[in-house]
């Protein structure tokens, strides 16, 4: 058997290409230390190639390794890549197993490819065969940034807690802004003493730029040039509002942006594409695509964003506009970023965008199979733009001249001398140099463990130890922590309340009831909530149920007021239930009491910005809420949102196109998509739950819905839903 030197020497012979030095440091690394590495670098450095290694000795050494990615379709890709690479080293294809959920092949492979939520299963199983780490040699943690994840996070986090110390642990990241205090508190929190390997070299460095001078549409005209030294295309336009994103679009597709033979060349492929151009913003899209622009965010549907992303990836297209949202997404590489603005949120509140959103931005720039140098151009506010220009032309006059043409053009400009609104937000090229400045998102424990993980940690001892220790040595402040801490004494207490557990006197041990087991099932929906709903539910009619599902699942705050509830008579649990409920909690006057019930809310505060007042009274989601809320020991924020979407396109028949249209949300079409896709999945684990048909219902019609404006895409995020649903810590 050959030893990790031996093993090491032959792999770094095999090597037949010049290294980066950080490769070279981590790889000796790897094979060097007992307890692992971190290797923080910028994407398209060849991290993969470290991972290689790390598989390379899990062959020949025989030692299983598990190596875990976020995403399946990352997973899948890992899988066949590694099968051909053991192959090439003269090792079956069967050297390498795939674990994701459903999917199981070659699962007791030396390699295991897994999504993360399977190993942090493993860990966690009171199956000897799965939770027993002795064989295993090494855990490689690619795309380690997931750390950040604010509802996912937890668990890398806890995998790395849990994994014996003889496991060394490879964590691939992008650039992290904290390595060297994360490497720290692993050390001094959890005993793991790895390596930390740090490059901040990009492939294709980045020219930064502040535009003063020059409106959008001209500042996009200049960026292209038929010369390619001086062209500056394809290029990401980033905007922090959808709207705006069309209506940057609109403004650019009158422009010259494209040559005839490109031209031609989209012409030819949107109509091979026309089927999928035809119904909804297809046609608008069409439009703008055969002028150069395309439009990418998460109004846009899928079909549609694979017609822009190929334009644009052959370079046919030359400006996508698109949201920050991309920049964390899909690879759509770009030789230029132009960002239309440094700042976000509502009007007269918006805010600096976060150093971390902007450094994902700026990194979409610089393609390293064609570029040398990536440019980040930052824009002026139209207004400063302006003054800017004005004083420029200003400055020309001779302030000395007498001649009555100078002096009177002196005297028209400075009466249409521009200023600044006072009803406008600015920002400032001092901003955008602290932006970069600023360096990449910090690593934090940034979620509390959900509560299908802390069932299981009261499972395997029956004590709040566990727990307890692992919340209190989580990598944040002090302040943080202790509010974790408390959370936790939250949700035991809503737990008890509920009837889920009975703590002892002592407050350290826990007795389980047998129900508690049930609520991991709820993967969509808060877990109390969902088993509140689907116990309350059973009264009630096929729209409450409509409404109650909907209402969990969370739409932009743009749409909310193009799908208000109808008119629905109310049904038997609102009637019998839940009304007569809110008269007995006070939260409603009981009918007759107080004069017209109408008028009793019409001078209300409007909560819809129409004249509907915030005070009225509650919606059938919101009464479920506030029985709900009345039931714990420590109220929590339970997340409703009253719409009516499915309910909507059911009134269709399930013609999409037609209700998106109805409610004027044809440029939002992929939020609708996507909704009626999450209420596919919501109301599946109600069915898996109660098996009441009616949801099996609501499943199957919208599902129908999807499936006739997207069949591909629908069934990919049915199956990857169902994937992870299984992979899930259960």
């Amino acid at each position: 058997m050959m030893d990790r030197s031996d093993i090491a020497a032959k792999f770094l012979d095999a090597i037949t290409f010049s290294l980066y030095p950080y490769q070279e440091e981590a790889l000796l690394a790897w094979f060097e230390t007992d307890a692992g590495v971190m290797v923080c670098a910028p994407t398209g450095m060849g991290k993969t190639l470290i991972a290689e290694a790390a598989v390379f000795e899990a062959l020949h050494s025989g030692r299983r390794l598990y190596y875990t990615t976020p995403l399946i379709a990352l997973t899948d890709q890992k899988y066949r890549e590694f099968q051909e690479l053991a192959e090439r080293w003269g090792f079956p294809r069967e050297s390498i197993g795939l674990i994701t959920g459903n999917r199981r092949e070659n699962p007791d492979a030396v390699v295991r490819v897994v999504v993360a939520e399977i190993l942090l299963n493993h860990l966690l199983s009171s199956d000897p065969a799965l939770c027993d780490m002795t064989e295993v040699g090494g855990v490689v943690m690619d795309e380690f940034h997931y750390f950040n994840d604010p509802e996912r996070g937890v668990v890398w986090e806890l995998s790395l807690v849990l994994l014996p110390k003889h496991v060394r642990v490879m964590l691939l990241s992008a650039t992290v802004g904290n390595p060297y205090d994360f490497c720290r508190w692993l050390r001094t929190e959890h005993g793991r003493d790895v390596t930390l390997i740090a490059c901040d070299e990009r492939r294709v460095p980045l020219e930064f730029a502040w535009v003063e001078d020059k409106l959008m549409t001209e500042h996009l005209v200049s960026m292209v040039s038929s010369d390619d030294a001086a062209n500056r295309a394809p290029a990401l336009v980033f905007c922090f509002n959808r709207d705006e994103c069309w209506e940057v679009a609109e403004r650019l597709k009158g422009l010259s942006l494209v040559g005839g033979e490109a031209r031609r060349q989209i012409e030819e492929y949107v109509d091979v594409r026309r089927d999928d151009l035809a119904e909804g913003v297809g046609p608008k899209l069409r439009q703008m695509l055969v002028r150069g622009v395309g439009v990418h965010h998460a109004g846009v549907l899928p079909k549609h964003k694979r017609i822009v992303e190929e334009l644009f990836n052959r370079k046919l297209v030359p400006f996508v506009i698109c949201t920050e949202t991309l920049a964390a997404g899909i690879n759509l590489p770009a030789r230029s970023v132009v960002l239309s603005t440094l700042i976000k949120g509502k009007r007269g509140e918006k805010k600096l965008v976060a150093p971390s959103t902007a450094h994902q931005m700026f990194g979409r720039a610089g393609r390293p199979q064609f570029d040398k140098q990536g440019y980040v151009y930052a824009l002026a506010h139209e207004d400063d733009v302006k003054i800017v220009k004005w004083k420029r032309k200003y400055d020309q006059i001779d302030p000395k001249s007498k001649e009555p043409g100078i002096l009177r053009m002196r005297k028209e400009l400075e009466r249409k001398r521009p200023t600044r609104r006072k009803t406008e937000q600015y920002w400032s090229e001092g901003q955008y140099r602290t932006l970069i400045a600023a360096g990449p998102a910090r690593l934090f424990s940034r979620s509390m463990i959900p509560y299908a993980v802390l069932i299981y940690l009261l499972t395997r001892t029956g004590t709040l130890r566990e727990a307890r220790a692992f919340l209190s040595k989580r990598f944040n402040t002090a302040e943080r922590i202790e509010a974790f801490v408390q959370q936790l004494d939250f949700m035991l207490g809503n737990l008890a309340s509920l009837g889920y557990l009975t703590r002892s006197e002592d407050g350290e041990h826990v007795a389980l009831d047998e129900r508690i087991y049930t609520l991991p099932a709820f993967r969509s929906v808060d877990p109390l909530y969902g088993a509140f709903l689907a116990e309350q539910l059973a009264r009630a009619d096929f729209n409450e149920k409509i409404l109650a599902l909907e209402s969990v699942l969370q739409a932009p705050p743009s749409i909310e007021r193009h799908v208000r509830i109808p008119e629905l008579p109310p049904g038997p649990l609102q009637t019998h239930v839940l009304a007569p409920l809110m008269v007995q909690m006070g939260v409603v006057a009981a009918a007759g009491s107080t004069g017209d019930a109408d008028d009793e809310w019409a001078d209300e505060d409007d909560v819809y910005g129409d004249g509907e007042g915030d005070a009225r009274p509650p919606s059938f989601p919101e009464m479920l809420r506030i029985v709900f809320e009345s039931k714990l020991a420590n109220p929590e924020p339970v997340f409703v949102q009253p719409k009516w979407i499915a309910g909507g396109a059911f009134d269709f028949d399930g013609d999409f196109f037609a209700f998106v249209k109805s409610c004027n949300l044809i440029k939002q079409e992929g939020l609708i998509l996507r909704h009626l896709l999450r209420l596919v999945i919501l109301a599946g684990e109600f069915f898996s739950r109660t098996e009441d048909p009616d949801y099996q219902l609501i499943s199957q019609r919208a599902a129908a819905a999807c499936r006739r404006v997207e069949p591909q895409y629908t069934e990919r995020f049915l199956a990857e839903a169902a994937e992870f649903s299984a992979a899930g810590t259960t």
